[in-house]
């Protein structure tokens, strides 16, 4: 049986859909990915097949073009995302259709704002499976992105899915329909050893923010009671940082977190659910996209704080450490993700679907 995965070309968008493809795979399945530009790298990394639809696509690129028109500063809700990939589908149709053609998927798995990847599946007549990874609904984002394929292929409204993945918490999807499913790490790096270890003190994981995050929380940190590690540290920050904060390059979010009482980031969706899975409390400074969404849900579910266009302070961090609110509404995310049915149950449903 063949299983076609189709991802938006960015690698935000392809990491989620990994844990599920490689079920698949592992099921027997003959699984190809579709997706381009950064998001090549790491389907290689997992030794699936990729198959690029984006030859030398930049995100970068194809966001100035948009934000030329409509700028993404987080406040535009689902539509500026839409915007943004829609303008992207567009580009990605005729591949993503050729690809489809010539593959002959049984089943195609696509995840929200890959529209392509939709409405290639339904002229050949093939079912669909969203799998979601935003917080936003799915169903509401592929609305929002479908208006250009629409309009090139001279249809009226997308097609339904045959099913739905909810790889989120119930705190922050309420009762949307779809297949629960258990988060597992899309990719696994070792770490250093002082990292792999749970630290004497809590530690600390902050993340770069464009709104140059770290640059507010180094005057702070040597009054912390915590070990503060920088992933990716700002190029702004001074050359001598206190004593209890450490640097890394680019670190394993789902290995790290294990060993950390709280993390510092920007809002990104695959940031909240490895910090979902971890059962980690969150502190976002959300500044563009759907990070303000997303920071916002959050706070609903009580498992984090947000600092809406401000600088970050010590209270803001003491909080983290020290509210108990935050540490056990994280923990309840985790130990329901925990119990939810594995991408390998759900794999078997997926294939279900081919008859």
């Amino acid at each position: 049986m063949r299983v076609l995965v189709v991802a938006a070309p960015v690698p935000g968008h392809v990491l989620p859909l990994l844990p599920l493809s490689r079920a698949l795979a592992a099921a027997g399945a003959d699984v190809l990915i579709a997706t381009g530009g950064d998001a090549i790298a790491p389907v290689e990394r997992s030794g699936l097949p990729v198959e690029d639809v984006a030859p030398g696509f930049d995100l970068t690129s194809a966001s100035r073009a948009v934000t030329l028109r409509r700028p993404l500063a987080g406040t535009t809700g689902s539509r500026g995302l839409g915007a943004l990939f829609g303008a992207i589908n567009a580009r990605l149709l005729d591949a993503v259709r050729a690809t489809t053609d010539r593959f002959a998927p049984d089943v195609v798995v696509t995840e929200p704002l890959a529209v392509a990847g939709l409405v290639s599946a339904a002229a050949r007549g093939v079912p669909v499976v969203r799998h979601e990874i935003n917080l936003y609904d799915g169903a509401e984002l592929s609305a929002a992105a479908g208006g250009p394929a629409l309009r090139r292929l001279r249809i009226d409204r997308l097609p339904e899915p045959a099913a739905v993945i909810q790889v989120l918490p119930s705190a922050i999807v309420g009762d949307r329909p779809g297949w629960t499913m258990r988060y597992e790490p899309p990719l696994l790096a070792p770490l250093p050893s002082w990292l792999s270890e749970t630290p004497a003190q809590p530690r600390i994981l902050v993340g770069r923010s464009p709104a140059g995050l770290m640059k507010s929380l180094v005057p702070i940190a040597g009054r912390v009671d915590a070990e503060i590690v920088l992933v990716r540290p700002e190029p702004a920050l001074p050359p001598q940082l206190p004593d209890n904060v450490r640097t890394i390059g680019s670190v394993s979010l789902d290995a790290v977190l294990p060993t950390c009482s709280g993390i510092v980031h920007h809002g990104g969706a695959g940031t909240i659910r490895s910090a979902f899975a971890a059962g980690v409390p969150q502190l976002i400074q959300a500044t563009a996209a759907d990070h303000r969404h997303n920071a916002e849900a959050v706070v609903r579910a009580g498992a984090g704080l947000s600092l809406p266009g401000r600088n970050l302070t010590l209270d803001d961090v003491t909080r983290l450490l020290t509210d108990d609110g935050l540490r056990k509404a994280s923990v309840t995310i985790q130990d329901e993700l925990a119990a939810r049915p594995s991408p390998a149950e759900i794999a078997e449903r997926t294939l279900a679907l081919a008859g």
